[in-house]
């Protein structure tokens, strides 16, 4: 179940995320720095938001391991999509060239489908 959260690539996912969280936690410190030394309101807001934006990446990344902990590992099999397929109403109503166009595609689309149904 966790084992998917610890290949190679996830693993290397993992150490970019935290050092991208460690990383706004020092802009933010840079921030303050700048803002105590006479920097203005701009540092001061930018010495909160570098620390917020670490906290936003990384309540996203949790979510990102938590579906992928949760993702059903057959899922990206081919064929495994369900698709229905509804055979189209010909509207035989108004128009005669959109009538004969109109059962011209359901004839494609029957034609689809029993070759579909040979192959599958």
């Amino acid at each position: 179940m966790f084992s998917r959260l610890l290949t190679p690539t996830w693993v290397l996912l993992h150490l970019v995320v935290a050092a991208l969280f460690v990383g706004t936690f020092f802009l933010g410190y840079w921030q303050l720095s700048k803002a105590e030394a006479g920097g203005g309101a701009v540092n001061w807001s930018y010495a909160l938001q570098w620390p917020l934006y670490g906290f936003m990446g990384l309540w996203f990344y949790v979510r990102m391991c938590r579906e992928e902990v949760n993702r059903d590992p057959d899922e990206e099999e081919p064929g495994s999509a369900l698709v229905l397929y509804q055979r189209p109403r010909i509207d035989t109503s108004g128009d005669p060239e959109l009538a004969a166009y109109n059962a011209h595609l359901a004839e494609l689309n029957e034609r689809a489908l029993r070759r579909r149904a040979d192959h599958g």
